[in-house]
């Protein structure tokens, strides 16, 4: 049985190539990388916001944005679950391999 992100990531690609009338996938791919960008951009930002707010439920549905414009990025430059899958596993053996903390954020 196939996961939702499985069914969703396979959907988007169906849409790319077999543009459903009305489908706001199939428009998202008309208008192209810049404008699937911009999706994704912006989804990011309303994440951190929610999150900023310390509100679960609205991190859910921003979350779930993300990853759906994440997976038309995806799809559109030909990345599959697969190719991600395996970085990850790649990256799941590394350790030992911290980055040195960041400057914290101030207020001007």
């Amino acid at each position: 049985m196939k996961s939702e992100f499985e069914q969703l990531y396979e959907t988007i690609v169906q849409r790319k190539s077999h543009a459903e009338e009305g489908s706001y996938t199939a428009y998202l791919f008309e208008k192209g990388i810049e404008k699937i960008c911009k999706k994704v951009g912006e989804e990011t930002t309303e994440t951190i916001i929610a999150a900023m707010k310390n509100d679960k439920q609205e991190m859910i549905g921003e979350i779930s944005d993300v990853l759906y414009h994440l997976f038309v990025l995806m799809a559109d430059r030909n990345v599959t679950l697969q190719d991600v899958e395996e970085e990850l596993k790649k990256r799941s053996l590394k350790t030992g391999n911290r980055k040195a903390e960041r400057k914290p954020i101030t207020k001007y």
